[in-house]
């Protein structure tokens, strides 16, 4: 599986408060926003039907490293 970087632009505060939340749950903030993004992933499959691929947004885990 390729692993691809993704740049965004967001507000300083935004970051901070997220990093916040991030750093409560006990991961990086680049780790709960893959969260964020496999549960938003779940939810539109749960509404709308499977999306094809082969990565499950019900199973939370990281790529592996090289």
């Amino acid at each position: 599986m390729a692993v691809k970087s993704v740049s965004i632009r967001i507000e300083e505060e935004m970051l901070e408060k997220l990093g916040f939340v991030a750093d409560y749950e006990g991961r990086s903030v680049n780790s709960h926003i893959l969260v964020l993004i496999r549960e938003d992933i779940r939810a539109f499959e749960e509404k709308h039907g499977p999306i094809e691929g082969d990565i499950r947004p019900d199973i939370n885990v990281k790529p592996s490293r090289k």
